[in-house]
């Protein structure tokens, strides 16, 4: 709903082209609390607000705000500069602390069938298993607020969330994961990820 937002966007679209899925998976979780200025965000979640309000206790800030880029769970105000991908570079070099498989078993009309997995490679007490599936090249029309009058496009925009599913001693999720009516296979995906509760560390 902000003048900030349509540049966020593009950004977080280009990362699809920048980096494998291997080494960065994004994910757009929209927020709620600004349909009160009259246009309300058709994939807006108050879900997503309460998580980002959680993070932002975890990390003692004092407000939430958007956009806001989330880099393993903190608060990362240098997306579109080098310190992104610095950063990216140093979470990648270190060893992972999780193991983790998703297999798509399905699709249908009902969303997305997948399989997910999750075994810790170290202690982790307050450790759990997160699925996602979303969707990419979606259209909203704003009709109030700063982008009034304007048609924003939106890529890896979540539409499904489950968890947490504790992941002590190894998890093995079977889920539908739902998506938009028509939704195409090339525009649609899914994500798992395991996090850690007290700290939001992923």
């Amino acid at each position: 709903g902000c003048s900030s937002c349509p540049p966020a966007d593009r950004w977080l679209a280009s990362l699809g082209q920048r980096y494998s899925p291997a080494r960065v998976v994004p994910l757009a979780l929209h927020v709620d609390y600004w349909d009160y200025i009259g246009w309300k965000d058709p994939y807006a979640r108050r879900e997503f607000s309460l998580r980002q309000r959680k993070l932002s206790q975890l990390q003692r800030l004092a407000l939430v705000y958007t956009p806001q880029v989330v880099l393993q769970g903190r608060d990362f105000r240098g997306w579109g500069t080098k310190a992104f991908d610095q950063a990216v570079a140093r979470i990648n070099a270190q060893p992972a602390r999780a193991r983790i498989s998703l297999a798509v078993l399905g699709a249908d009309k009902q969303g997305l069938q997948v399989e997910a997995r999750a075994e810790l490679l170290d202690r982790g007490d307050d450790a759990a298993l997160y699925v996602a599936a979303y969707q990419s090249r979606l259209e909203s029309r704003i009709t109030a607020g700063e982008n009034r009058g304007r048609i924003l496009s939106h890529d890896y925009v979540v539409l499904e969330w489950q968890g947490p599913f504790p992941v002590q001693g190894g998890v093995v999720e079977r889920r539908t994961l739902q998506l938009l009516p028509g939704a195409s296979a090339a525009n649609s995906g899914a994500a798992a990820f395991v996090q850690n509760r007290g700290s939001g560390e992923v």
